[in-house]
């Protein structure tokens, strides 16, 4: 009876920490991997494919946004002869905005997936410019069906 107790008792505990378990939800916002690549254009070295790129302009002149929008062809991913394949993205169309949803414009890429979009440092929400001056944006748009935004600064030097 004594060498029951204990082996009727980790069974019994066994069995209640297995029936025990449920699913839980990730309490993460879920999130889906962007199908194309936004490269802003004009930023410095490396900081335009992570994090948030900031590109610099000089105070007196205009504002030329510039940005190239890639897909990534991954068929080819094992083979290191190959690699991914960058292939652009002709005549998607792009909204331009301030972080406080101000559209600044829609623009299209052209054969090369690139966009182009002039303002002034007015037109931006910069009244008195001056060197340290900078404002946030957003790229959006949809391609295969998944919206996607790439987040950028402009800065005045």
């Amino acid at each position: 009876m004594k060498k029951i107790t204990p082996l009727l008792f980790l069974t019994l505990l066994g069995t209640l920490a297995l029936t025990s378990c449920k699913k839980v939800d990730d309490p993460l916002v879920p999130r889906e991997q962007s199908p194309v690549l936004v490269y802003i254009e004009d930023a410095p070295y490396q900081s335009g494919f992570s994090g948030e790129p900031t590109v610099l302009y000089s105070l007196s002149t205009p504002v030329t946004l510039r940005a190239r929008i890639l897909e990534l062809d991954k068929t080819n991913l094992l083979d290191y002869k190959k690699g991914i394949d960058s292939i652009p993205v002709p005549n998607l169309k792009i909204a331009v905005m301030l972080r406080n949803g101000t559209s600044l414009g829609d623009a299209t890429t052209d054969a090369k997936g690139r966009i182009t979009l002039t303002k002034t440092w007015a037109e931006l929400g910069v009244s008195a410019v001056k060197a340290g001056s900078s404002v946030s944006l957003s790229w959006t748009g949809t391609y295969k069906d998944i919206t996607f935004t790439r987040l950028s600064k402009v800065q005045a030097r």
